[in-house]
């Protein structure tokens, strides 16, 4: 079996005890982002499996979306990249 040559980890275990590898982020071209797909590629950069960079690189993303997303995360949980939640927990 041939295993790709990656930077850093393969897999990182959650703090709820799952595994997260890099099969679990999102294709490359994903051009639709729903709430999942958000709060993944969250969840392995906070966690270590990629870096902000690469995050940032891969999935074409500006850093104000990145940093909407890891804020929304922060303060309201991954409900809070449902689209149709914007508006709930917007601030005033």
């Amino acid at each position: 079996m041939y295993l790709k040559k990656v930077k850093g980890p393969r897999a990182v275990t959650l703090p709820d005890g799952r595994v997260m590898t890099r099969a679990d982020l999102p294709d490359v071209e994903t051009r639709r982002w729903v709430a999942s797909r958000k709060a993944a590629v969250v969840r392995a950069i906070a966690h270590g499996l990629i870096t902000r960079a690469e995050a940032l690189d891969t999935y074409h993303l500006s850093e104000e979306e990145l940093d909407a997303w890891h804020v929304a995360v922060e303060r309201h949980g991954e409900a809070a990249l449902k689209a149709t939640s914007l508006q709930r927990y917007r601030q005033p």
